[in-house]
């Protein structure tokens, strides 16, 4: 493709932004670390029945609905049928009791979209964002196909959108993998400004355009630059399609240290902070929460289950936690 815009659709751009791989996967990931993971989380599932304790269970305000069901057939009631599964137009019209038989749609498709923004490449104990953003993505992508589905993605920085339709296989979640760890690698501190930065607005509009219905889409971002048309946007999709909103966050961001003097920088600029004073303590602090009540609000809303996820912990063990299990032994971890 000669077309340079093509190219970031699809990514294609191999050679963008590459820079020597850390020894430090806590920075940024590499194609190995995160195919190394699949044999951490098997019992983690995304089809509708969960756990007692899982934020995905029907028993919490949001649900997945899951697959959808297809009719097979019409047949005499027999013994240990569900009685809900009972025809009663036919049976009054018969005399005899009849049941409908319907059996689950095998497949589902499932677009991943992973947000690798400059506002990602942050971390103050564990993880960069970034990091726990792919980590949980590539987790998420072995479950998928496991589960037989297809796997589709929409992975994001600050100057590019790349789509990948759902596919079915192992070679799919492969190219997926490449372009999320080709992505990652373009984070770095002295990468380019870039003069607007993408919001989440143009990923959504793509998620829109993609996943027309019977879709299940798992949004992991830190969620940067919403306004009202964000929300707009995730009722849309969630209207027709499984929408599971993952807000990824910093351990800082929910406990602003006080007293200290930050010095926050968008790479060309930079402003010192001082959480000494009341004020700016106090707008940092809104500032983080009014985030997540947001999609908070949106999940009361749209009926949108959230995970979130902190770069302070172990991915896999967070998301087995949300999921309703317990963490990973060393055993697993190891296998």
């Amino acid at each position: 493709m000669r077309d340079a815009s093509a190219r970031s659709r699809t990514g294609l751009n191999a050679n963008a932004g590459q820079s020597p791989e850390p020894a430090d996967t806590r920075v940024r990931v590499s194609l190995q670390h995160l195919r190394s993971l699949e044999g951490r989380a098997r019992k983690l599932t995304l089809l509708p029945r969960q756990p007692v304790s899982s934020v995905l269970n029907g028993r919490h305000a949001s649900r997945l609905r899951g697959r959808g069901l297809n009719f097979e057939e019409l047949r005499g009631y027999l013994p240990g049928d569900d009685p809900r599964t009972i025809d009663w137009k036919v049976t009054a019209r018969t005399g005899e009791p009849h049941v409908r038989v319907y059996s689950e749609e095998r497949d589902r498709p499932a677009l991943l979209v992973v947000d690798q923004r400059m506002s990602m490449f942050f971390g103050t104990r564990l993880n960069m964002k970034s990091v726990t953003a792919a980590e949980a993505a590539a987790l998420v992508s072995f479950r998928i196909l496991d589960q037989g589905d297809r796997v589709g993605a929409v992975i994001f920085g600050d100057g590019y959108v790349s789509e990948f339709r759902p596919k079915r296989g192992r070679t799919a979640v492969n190219r997926f993998l490449t372009a999320l760890e080709r992505a990652n690698r373009m984070l770095h501190a002295e990468a380019p400004r870039v003069d607007q930065p993408l919001f989440l607005n143009q990923p959504l509009t793509s998620v829109a355009r993609i996943a027309r219905r019977d879709h299940l889409v798992i949004v992991i971002s830190d969620f940067d630059g919403l306004d009202a048309r964000t929300g707009k946007l995730i009722g849309s999709i969630a209207r027709h399609n499984d929408v599971i909103l993952c807000p990824v966050t910093d351990p800082i961001s929910e406990d602003v240290p006080k007293n200290m003097k930050l010095v926050v920088s968008d790479g060309e600029l930079q402003v010192e902070l001082d959480t000494g004073t009341t004020e700016t303590l106090q707008r940092l602090s809104d500032f983080a929460t009014g985030r997540i009540a947001e999609i908070l609000r949106w999940q009361q809303t749209y009926g949108t289950p959230v995970l979130p996820l902190s770069a302070g912990s172990d991915t896999v063990d967070q998301l087995r936690r949300l999921m309703g299990l317990g963490a990973t032994t060393r055993a697993q971890t190891n296998e």
